[in-house]
């Protein structure tokens, strides 16, 4: 029983402890404490009231510096875009500058391109007008009509002529061992179809004919008749040769020194053999004249500059024979190259042409 009613003893440091916290206060400093702690609850109460009055206020301050930060935050973003954006208006302002560059380049060079289509504008028209009046010209009495007239007259004047020196110079074909057919084209006249070019051996001119064998090689036995016959109808050729050319109105670009069955002919581009004995002879006469003279006839034993007399000889007509439209029947064809020509130039489709 004492030990349910009497205190533990882990009791008493407690009640120890309370008697040390308790303050005792005597009756004459009641009034006093009692003042000072109702002075102490009025601040109390007043820091209480002024707490919750503030409280508001430091919300809203709180709030604001929350704001001012965002807008911060915000302002320092678009100063970072805004930096962005001048960098890429800087990059943007010179691409500009390069591209206005360009284009005041291309510029000037499309006014360049305008002013030169202006001047063939002008040049286009000045020429229109001129055509305009060729037109015009073509078109009146003295025109292309009455071109063609004289034209016409002037070829038929070539054919008269040319069957003249055809005339003087007939060329005669063989046509077995006791007939002769003549080649000397009429007007009218037509090659027959199918037939081959003659041979040069087959065609004569004057009755003479003219054999290239003497010319490619001369020997002992070599008939010097058929050597001389060869000659006088190499001269009868350069004759004729001499006598269409000015009918056509075309200079021959080897020019002819007539002399009969003594003819030479001149190259202003001279071939010199270097074996020839008489090269420094031939390179000293280049020099003065400024051509050289190559015989139409065999002179001695040297056949090099007869043969090379020879195929300029057929040069000149088939400079003819181009200048009518019509190709040359071989190197060698001397004679055949003549009759074709003539034939040609009497034919009835020449004065058309």
């Amino acid at each position: 029983m004492e030990r349910e009613t009497g205190p533990s003893s882990s009791e008493k440091p407690r009640r120890g402890d309370r008697e040390e916290d308790v303050k005792v206060i005597e009756w004459e400093e009641f009034d006093h404490e009692l003042t000072r702690l109702w002075s102490l609850s009025s601040a109390l109460k007043l820091a209480t009231e002024k707490k919750l009055s503030l409280q508001p206020k430091l919300d809203s301050l709180i709030q604001v510096s929350a704001d001012s930060l965002r807008r911060t935050n915000e302002l320092e973003e678009m100063r970072q875009r805004l930096g962005a954006r001048k960098l890429l208006v800087e990059k943007t302002s010179a691409a500009c500058k390069v591209t206005e560059q360009d284009v005041k380049a291309k510029e000037d060079s499309l006014s360049a391109e305008v002013r030169s289509l202006l001047v063939g504008g002008t040049t286009l028209s000045i020429a229109k007008s001129k055509l305009q009046e060729s037109n015009c010209q073509l078109e009146g009495e003295s025109g292309y009509t009455h071109l063609k007239i004289v034209t016409s007259k002037l070829r038929k004047r070539q054919q008269y002529m040319v069957s003249q020196v055809s005339f003087i110079y007939p060329l005669k074909i063989e046509a077995g061992p006791s007939q002769d057919q003549e080649l000397e084209s009429l007007p009218g006249g037509s090659r027959l179809v199918g037939t081959k070019p003659v041979s040069q051996g087959s065609v004569r001119i004057l009755g003479l004919p003219f054999s290239m064998a003497p010319f490619t090689k001369m020997s002992f036995f070599t008939d010097k008749k058929e050597v001389q016959k060869s000659a006088t109808a190499l001269g009868y050729v350069a004759h004729a040769v001499s006598l269409l050319a000015p009918y056509l109105g075309l200079p021959i670009r080897y020019p002819l020194r007539l002399g009969g069955s003594k003819t030479y002919i001149r190259d202003y581009a001279p071939y010199i053999e270097p074996s020839s004995s008489d090269m420094s002879a031939i390179s000293t006469l280049s020099q003065n004249s400024k051509f050289v003279e190559f015989p139409l006839f065999l002179d001695g034993q040297d056949t090099t500059r007869a043969a090379y007399a020879v195929f300029l000889l057929n040069k000149n007509i088939e400079q003819l024979l181009n200048f009518v439209g019509e190709k040359s029947l071989g190197p060698r064809q001397v004679l055949a190259n003549l009759k074709e020509l003539i034939r040609i130039i009497q034919s009835p489709d020449y004065i058309h042409s």
